[in-house]
């Protein structure tokens, strides 16, 4: 009886709160062992306790509707909605969905009000699983996390669901080039300020094994292209020789990077190579070398690229990147077209793999006006 009336206690507290309340000073007084106006106090505090205990009870969000689990793209949403119980004026919901890291939605620093009747509803890319986050006044919700967002601070609440359905991976394209098999990039993506479009076909290898980049009209708006190595491949020396880019439109950016998905905290482990005149074509440099973020001073070194073949080559170890670039298909004995070294901010390897982009950017005084193509000839690592 007493182990059973142990486990009555602990399912029950908020009923043992009220029957202690009521009886226990009762008997008490009736003992004759506490005065009348000292039961009175003792009642008071109980039920005060008690009405506390219900009233502090934790905020909750609850999901009305769950998008698909699929992986992310800008060109991909659908709308996740919902109500929040217990949620004091001026809160917020905030939606993050994870394909790769954590992106919040349906756009940087996105805020979701919380309607009079307690519901809230937000467009969302999709992703494979979604978070909603109770957030007080003032929050700024970062724009990536690495793993699933927590209750604590600002985030009052957070409430985590699987997408709905069989798990959608985006279509890929296999390729394999220099003795490296690569992913082909098939859907839409946003880089330059353009929701670019990505086509398979605009990746392929010659009968000589060189690899072909191509921009090119596809219903009536351009498509790019995207290879990625289906590896990480860590410190050392990546060497790509490609052939002329003197040739390339202003809005055509040819970028040859490393890139980690779940690498927010080192800016996505991001290394740059890229040719490109950035839209502008009064720009004198249709070149540079970068880390992220490349907005602080000394990350970015632009430099100018003459015609033909170069070879473009970047040695990564611990704390430094340095990157060099040649004329022709080898480094050996070539004196430099430009050099570079970054030793502050360079990344640890993590999950970063290789990526050649060719894509365009948003432009409005040198807009993309025909089909642009480069040739890889050739990828070599080095540990």
């Amino acid at each position: 009886m007493r182990q059973e009336t142990a486990g009555r206690q602990m399912r029950e507290p908020r009923a043992m709160c009220d029957r202690h309340a009521s009886r226990r000073p009762w008997r008490l007084i009736s003992s004759g062992l506490l005065s009348p106006i000292l039961m009175v106090l003792i009642v008071g505090v109980l039920l005060t306790g008690c009405r506390s205990q219900k009233a502090s009870a934790d905020p909750a969000i609850e999901f009305a509707k769950i998008p698909p689990a699929a992986q992310g793209g800008r060109e991909r949403v659908d709308t996740i909605s919902g109500r929040v119980v217990g949620a004091r004026p001026g809160q917020q919901i905030v939606i993050y969905a994870r394909s790769g890291p954590w992106w919040v939605q349906p756009w940087p620093e996105s805020l979701i009000p919380i309607h009079a009747d307690s519901t809230w509803s937000t467009e969302t890319h999709l992703g494979f699983e979604y978070a909603a986050l109770l957030v007080e006044p003032g929050y700024r919700p970062a724009a990536t996390m690495d793993v699933a967002p927590a209750p604590g601070g600002a985030v009052v609440a957070v409430n985590v669901v699987k997408g709905t359905g069989p798990v959608a991976l985006a279509p890929t394209k296999p390729l394999h080039f220099s003795g490296y098999d690569w992913k082909v990039r098939t859907i839409a993506g946003d880089r330059g300020g353009l929701n670019n479009l990505y086509d398979g076909d605009n990746a392929w290898t010659d009968s000589h094994g060189a690899l072909h980049l191509r921009i090119r009209q596809k219903a009536g708006r351009w498509s790019c292209a995207e290879v990625e190595l289906t590896r990480s491949l860590g410190y050392g020396t990546y060497i790509l020789v490609v052939g002329d880019t003197s040739h390339l439109e202003p809005a055509a950016v040819l970028s040859m990077n490393t890139f980690d998905d779940w690498g927010g905290a080192q800016h996505y482990r991001e290394l740059d190579v890229e040719m490109s005149r950035w839209g502008d074509a009064a720009n004198k440099n249709n070149a540079q070398y970068g880390i992220q973020p490349f907005y602080v001073p000394g990350n970015v070194f632009p430099f100018k690229v003459p015609s033909g073949t170069l070879t473009h080559s970047m040695h990564w170890e611990s704390g430094r990147a340095t990157f060099k670039t040649v004329r022709g298909p080898s480094i050996a004995g070539v004196p430099a077209v430009s050099e570079h070294v970054f030793t502050s901010g360079v990344p640890s390897p993590g999950q970063e793999t290789l990526q050649l982009l060719f894509y365009v950017v948003a432009s409005e005084t040198n807009p993309l006006q025909k089909e642009n193509e480069v040739v890889v000839e050739k990828f070599e690592y080095l540990p």
